[in-house]
Formats: structure tokens, sequence, C-alpha cells
């Protein structure tokens, strides 16, 4: 059984169209915001799900076959390792690709609109303050969003 003549188009069709999502798809999450990244909710899943399931077709086609999905896949991986590659080599890219944090609070206070500017629910970021063991900000030299999602808190010392 020959699988490279069941595909329905040639292989190096799947290559460009899996890094070609995977690129758009990256580009459309970097739009999305950092809480992307971050806590997954159960609407975030959702998300994921529906975006995996449409976006099938958009890499395989009409294509069935066995071969068609690992030439694709294989593409995703080599494309995620090799921007990888190059973020590690390059700070500006790097920059690009994953984005600045957002200072939240600043010295004891919050950042007047930071919050909404960055989509995060006060009950988030509340949460995230208790994980630290705190209260409220008052005793916080500096909250940032970082550009993974995640809410990192440097404490004042006792």
């Amino acid at each position: 059984m020959n699988l490279i003549q069941e595909l329905s188009m040639p292989w190096w069709q799947f290559v460009v169209r899996g890094i070609a999502v995977y690129l758009a798809l990256l580009c459309m999450m970097r739009l999305s915001g950092k809480r992307s990244f971050g806590e997954m909710s159960a609407f975030d899943l959702i998300v994921l799900m529906l975006v995996g399931g449409t976006l099938r077709t958009s890499i395989i086609g009409s294509d069935h076959s066995f071969l068609g999905g690992l030439i694709a896949v294989a593409s995703i991986l080599v494309a995620d390792r090799a921007l990888g590659w190059i973020c590690s080599r390059s700070a500006r890219v790097n920059r690009i690709v994953e984005g600045h944090p957002s200072v939240l609070v600043s010295n004891g206070s919050r950042v007047a609109g930071a919050l909404r500017r960055c989509n995060l629910p006060e009950a988030a970021f509340e949460r995230a303050l208790h994980a630290h063991g705190l209260e409220n900000e008052t005793a916080v030299i500096t909250a940032r969003l970082e550009p993974n999602g995640k809410i990192t808190v440097i404490k004042r010392h006792s």
C-alpha cells in the first residue's frame, strides 16, 4: 500500500497549509491578548476545541489519508520548533511573538485602567493576590500580567 498515492493533494500543500494555519493562529492568539494564554476557563476550553475542529479543514482539506495528517502535524511541529529557535536567538522576534508584560500594580496602587486594558476581571486579579497570600494590593511592590497570561506578584518584605 503506497500512502503517498492516497493523498488528495501534493504533499507540499500539507506543509504549506499546516505552517500557514499555525502562523495565522499564532497571530490571532497574539492579537486576542495575554488573557488567552493564562488560566483556562470552561469557555476557553470550548473555544480551543472549536478552533481545532474548524481549522482541521483548512489544514488537510478533504484528505482522509493517514499520511496527509502526519505531514501536516509534522510541519506544524517543525514550524513551532523553528520559531522557538529564532525567538531564543532574537530578542526582537521574541518580543513580537510573546509581547510585553503589563503592569497592574505599582508601589501598592493599582495602575489606572490596567485591568480593563488587559481584559482582566477584577475577581481574577483578586484571586491571584489571594494565591500569593495577600488580601489587597497595598503590600505589593509590583504585579504584572506576563505575556503567558500569568500574574506575577512581588511583595514588600514585612
